[in-house]
């Protein structure tokens, strides 16, 4: 039986093995094509500082860091051994220079998160991949770690993108990835805090019903909204579209022109 622990555990190449990433073992969650995509999905100008909610192991916010050598990237994890493997995935890729990893509740309320260190005006781009489901509506994984990351209470939604608003700059970008059966509800959220926003759907292959929806805000704004092109992960024969390979080999960015 292999009973290897995540800090024993040989790091997973991400990016084309640009990336290295130590994670939890199998079972616990994971980051995968999700983390892939969301990481792709705003390409940063210089200088900005980029913040990565509920960041688990890091993977999109350092992601995001090694293709943009000129932004900070702040990470926030309130699980402990999640912001651990954080920490350290950041010295094992050489981007602690550049990254700082706050353990902090994004639900908690406003005085908490400030102390903890997630304050107003943090960032000019949040990236977030908020749990996808409500307790309650979904069978939870028997790995304690996995249900947290992908179940929290009815209605936090808007309470998880409310905190995103507040440490967002004024014009700042969001950037999330959400089911596609959930874009409604995300929408209500956005509503009368984002403009410009832009929805892309991610389909598993051409012709099929969307599984996912990017989509990009900026705060404050009135400018309308946009239905984009979907994105399409396979070919008929199940390898990656040549576009989905790309970003899983960090070659792209979905949306070159999209940067704050």
């Amino acid at each position: 039986m292999n009973c290897v622990t995540p800090e024993t555990r040989p790091p997973d190449a991400w990016l084309g093995d640009s990336l290295r990433l130590q994670q939890p073992g199998r079972g616990a969650h994971r980051a995968g094509t999700d983390a892939v995509l969301l990481a792709s999905l705003i390409r940063p100008k210089p200088g900005l500082t980029i913040c990565d909610v509920g960041a688990a192991t890091g993977a999109v916010g350092l992601a995001v860091a090694l293709r943009a050598p000129d932004c900070r990237v702040v990470l926030v994890e309130r699980d402990p051994d999640l912001a651990g493997l954080a920490r350290a995935n950041a010295a094992l890729n050489g981007l602690e220079d550049r990254t700082v990893v706050i353990e902090a509740d994004v639900l908690s309320r406003g005085a908490a998160r400030r102390t903890a260190g997630l304050g107003p005006d943090l960032a000019d781009l949040v990236l977030t991949n908020p749990p996808y489901f409500e307790a309650g509506r979904h069978r939870a994984s028997p790995d304690s770690g996995k249900a947290t990351a992908h179940t929290f209470a009815p209605g936090s939604l808007d309470g998880w993108l409310r905190t995103c608003v507040e440490i967002l700059r004024p014009r700042g970008r969001l950037g999330m990835i959400h089911r596609a059966d959930a874009l409604p509800e995300c929408l209500d959220a956005l509503r009368g805090r984002f403009g410009a926003i832009a929805v892309r759907p991610v389909q598993p292959r051409a012709g099929a019903a969307a599984i996912r929806v990017l989509i990009s805000a900026v705060k404050g704004s009135r400018a309308p909204f946009t239905l984009l092109p979907p994105l399409v992960l396979h070919d008929a024969d199940g390898s990656f579209t040549p576009f989905a390979a790309a970003l899983h080999a960090g070659h792209t960015w979905i949306g070159d022109d999209d940067a704050p």
